[in-house]
């Protein structure tokens, strides 16, 4: 029987890369503070102390940046088109934003400007979404800037055993990544079978949880979410089927609409701002290729269109917890 084991979100991510690393020297890490400080929440701690110091050959495969987004994004990128590997962590997506230019008109384009001649195989990743207490402008969900931009992959795994998974298919992808992590992740525990050679393909959603009456339908931290109100639902005799979506870009549409096939109800659930954020794309794709199997219209439940206040207590209001989504269940005829 392969072994079995009990991890965080974090433990499993850096373990992922970890093992990348050591398979493939020409994997690095890059960023604010990741080497000696371990990262603002400790991603690194483990890879610093094998790769990060000066003695052993490998000290350059995890590198301390200037507070320079912009800078480090398109240093990365010219790394990967020189042959690399390089996996950027922004201490919050918030502030990849900095980095827009180079990301988007560079790292995404460059596959098709060259016409498929030069690769750019790169993995931005970092903590994305509200933490605690981290207020405006260290709260943003970027998943759907990004998702929007040709050239680019976006995923955003919920369990442990994917974010393990799934990172090292990010490392092996031959173009860019964005890898988003939602903070709130990274200290819940899951169960995972570790395997080097395991691989998660992008582009497929996954069924956690069977149904009938709803399809509970998001990605990241609002998979739990859905989960946990899945079960205060099935209380009330409301059978929810709960659809982690997984991947943003590339993304399975051909898993969600069977599932609201089968339930012929639909509630979109994701952090990001109400207006304009991914979910609303989920939503209106179900809208337009599933009409005829919908008894209801399509719910969505989105973050407050607000900045992230910094008290908790408001902090709490704009995220969507499990009684938002039970409440748009209800409201579904």
């Amino acid at each position: 029987m392969p072994e079995t084991l009990e991890l965080t979100y974090r433990e499993a991510l850096q373990m992922s890369m970890l093992e990348c690393m050591e398979q493939d020297e020409n994997v690095m890490i890059l960023g604010e503070d990741i080497g000696r400080y371990q990262g603002t929440f400790k991603v690194t701690r483990d890879i610093f102390a094998k790769y990060g110091q000066k003695e052993n050959r490998y000290n350059l495969r995890i590198l301390d940046t200037p507070i320079t987004e912009a800078g480090f994004a398109g240093m990365a990128t010219g790394a990967a088109m020189a042959g690399l590997r390089p996996i950027v962590e922004f201490m919050t997506m918030s502030f990849s934003i900095l980095a827009l230019d180079q990301i988007i008109n560079h790292t995404a384009k460059i596959h098709y400007m060259s016409n498929g001649v030069v690769k750019c195989p790169i993995v931005f990743r970092g903590p994305g979404g509200a933490a605690k207490q981290l207020s405006a402008q260290h709260s943003h969900s970027m998943e759907g800037w990004f998702a929007h931009v040709p050239g680019l992959k976006v995923v955003a795994p919920a369990t442990v055993q994917d974010v393990y998974a799934m990172m090292k298919t990010a490392i092996d992808d031959d173009n860019p990544v964005v890898f988003y992590e939602n903070p709130g992740l990274y200290g819940v525990k899951g169960t995972l079978t570790p395997d080097v050679n395991v691989r998660q393909e992008f582009g497929k959603a996954q069924v956690l949880r069977e149904g009938k009456d709803v399809s509970l339908i998001g990605y990241s931290r609002m998979t739990h979410t859905n989960l946990a109100a899945a079960e205060l639902l099935e209380k009330d005799g409301i059978s929810c089927e709960v659809v982690d979506v997984r991947s943003l870009l590339p993304l399975d549409t051909e898993t969600i609409y069977a599932s609201v096939a089968k339930t012929n109800r639909a509630v979109v659930v994701y952090e990001d701002w109400r207006s304009g954020g991914f979910g609303a794309e989920i939503a209106a794709r179900i809208g337009e290729d599933c009409f005829d199997h919908l008894d209801a219209p399509v719910g969505r439940v989105g973050g407050l269109n607000v900045p992230m206040p910094y008290a908790r207590v408001l902090e709490l209001q704009c995220i969507p917890d499990e009684n938002d989504v039970v409440a748009a269940v209800r409201k579904l005829k």
